[in-house]
């Protein structure tokens, strides 16, 4: 018992905080729930344009298949009716020089309207007399199918819209990046809460403080959706 009560008058107690640091420690406090509210709401938008980056980029991916099966299908109607109006062109040869013009003029009818304006341009090149005359309408300027040049068009649309689709998946990394970040300045301040030392404290703060400046200005750059 003497042994306890001299332990007993021997502890000092522990000294209560001065005002100074219950103060710092207040606005410490104070200045980490601030980092922590603006993390959560740049955490939280970032990963919500991601979000809609991503389902941009599938949107658009998925519409630029569409446009290349269009246009594969529209080049390949294109073909068949090209071949079909030098398959004609060809029989209305055989037509006319077998004196047949009634004939002839029934193949001619059967052209689609591109062939027989190309047609009637290469009769004005005398091509029966003249060697350096084209061999047919479909090697006249004046030839052009409406359906390959529709067809073209669906390409350069589909190859556009693909690269589109890519920047979008580039934007999305890009927010993506970003919270990655804010996540780092979640972590600092979590660290910095559990230290008692003023400077340590303090150095974490100020880190995670840039981080978060840098971070959110990298995504007020960023295009939105």
């Amino acid at each position: 018992m003497n042994v306890e009560a001299a332990h007993k008058l021997i502890e000092q107690p522990e000294d209560p905080p001065s005002r100074e640091k219950r103060g710092w420690a207040e606005v410490a406090e104070i200045l980490e729930v601030i980092l922590l509210a603006a993390v959560a709401i740049a955490t939280a938008w970032s990963g919500y344009q991601a979000a809609r980056w991503d389902g941009r980029q599938t949107f658009l991916y998925g519409t630029a298949s569409r446009l290349r099966i269009e246009a594969d299908q529209t080049m390949t109607l294109g073909g068949q009716q090209k071949l079909l109006d030098v398959s004609t062109f060809n029989t209305w040869i055989q037509a006319k020089q077998a004196g047949n013009e009634q004939l002839a003029a029934l193949y001619v009818r059967r052209f689609s309207p591109e062939y027989e304006v190309a047609f009637d341009a290469w009769l004005k090149t005398d091509p029966f007399h003249d060697p350096n005359a084209p061999a047919g309408p479909a090697f006249m300027p004046e030839y052009v199918n409406s359906r390959n040049v529709e067809g073209q068009r669906l390409n350069d649309e589909a190859s556009a819209t693909f690269d589109e689709g890519t920047e979008s998946r580039e934007t999305a990394d890009r927010y993506v990046r970003q919270t990655v970040l804010l996540a780092t300045v979640l972590f600092l301040v979590a660290i910095a809460q559990r230290f008692k030392f003023r400077a340590v404290r303090t150095t974490a703060g100020v880190i995670a403080s840039v981080l978060l400046i840098y971070a959110v200005s990298g995504i007020v750059t960023l295009p939105r959706i």
